[in-house]
């Protein structure tokens, strides 16, 4: 993790002039100082709307594949802290396409902005872009590598919704194997007290590296290809989608891609007190007729997600 201090920052500033690259940055007391943040983001967003934090800051979204919910999210959340956004959504139109490396794009689009948020198609392609860059990254997705602040607001709902963390079982269903909100969501998940349920076809099964951390952490794993055995003890259901762009065969897509379905039926047989998540966009793995649940908590968990990215963009420069 490279630390970025321009003259006259404070060195004692949590997060001030960092990057965040991966959730294995952050230990028990960093989330609570995060989450702790994103609260008085939701208050302020609440009372008033907007604040003039960043004022006369400029980020950077730089998104190299198709974002709707997590570049807007950043958008909102720099807009609603004062500051303002270079947005690039479209990289392939941009010089990108005639050959520019990644360290050029972003040494150079440093240069009008205080922050550069970077979604990339290649694992790795944050931690090589902080590398280069003076000012710091938020990592944004990086293939099927991590996405942190999709795991920092995951958490934070889960804490939102149901008041803890530690004792609850958390089932993850559908793509494992190149979901990267399920590799980094694990991953935080592992610092509490908690079983954990894996269920996908085996095609789709979570990666062994991340199996391997979880059994190093001693967080208590069971693997499934059904729900039955799992939905009546479960109390967050974490939904993902196949993502058919993954695939390099549209058949093997095509024989997982409603391997799981959760509809009305399913949540009967689960607890009155749970929650369903997804970090969206979805297709057809869960029903519009559960968006009436209370228990869907999928777009509450948008919300939420524009608070934590609020109060990580404060952080890191140095405003929190």
């Amino acid at each position: 993790m490279t630390t970025h201090l321009p003259l006259g920052d404070r060195r004692d500033a949590p997060f001030y002039g960092k990057d965040i690259i991966s959730v294995r940055q952050f230990g028990l007391d960093d989330l609570e100082y995060v989450f702790g943040v994103a609260r008085e983001m939701r208050e302020i967003v609440t009372r008033i709307g907007t604040i003039d934090l960043l004022k006369g800051k400029i980020l950077a979204n730089i998104f190299y594949e198709p974002s709707t919910r997590t570049s807007s999210s950043f958008t909102a959340a720099m807009e609603r802290l004062g500051g303002s956004v270079i947005p690039i959504n479209e990289v392939r139109y941009s010089s990108v396409s005639k050959g520019e490396s990644l360290p050029d794009t972003v040494r150079t689009l440093e240069r009008y902005a205080d922050v550069i948020v970077l979604r990339h198609p290649d694992v790795g392609a944050s931690a090589v872009a902080a590398k280069y860059a003076s000012k710091p990254i938020i990592n944004a997705g990086d293939g099927v590598g991590e996405h942190p602040t999709q795991a920092l607001l995951d958490l934070f709902t889960i804490i939102a919704e149901l008041d803890q963390v530690n004792g609850l079982t958390v089932t993850m269903v559908g793509d494992l194997k190149y979901g990267r909100t399920v590799h980094s969501l694990s991953r935080l998940l592992s610092l509490f007290d908690i079983r954990l349920n894996l269920v996908s076809p085996p095609i789709l099964a979570m990666p062994e590296e991340i199996l391997t951390e979880l059994a190093t952490a001693g967080t208590p794993v069971t693997v499934a290809d059904t729900l039955d055995g799992v939905i009546a003890t479960t109390d967050v259901l974490y939904v993902t989608r196949v993502q058919k762009e993954r695939f390099d065969q549209e058949s093997a897509y095509e024989s997982v891609k409603d391997a799981f379905v959760i509809s009305p039926a399913t949540l009967q047989k689960a607890k009155r007190r749970m929650i369903v998540m997804h970090p969206l966009p979805r297709v057809t793995e869960i029903t519009m007729e559960v968006d009436d649940d209370p228990r869907a908590a999928y777009f509450r968990q948008m919300e939420y997600g524009m608070y934590v990215r609020m109060a990580l963009l404060a952080m890191v420069l140095g405003k929190a």
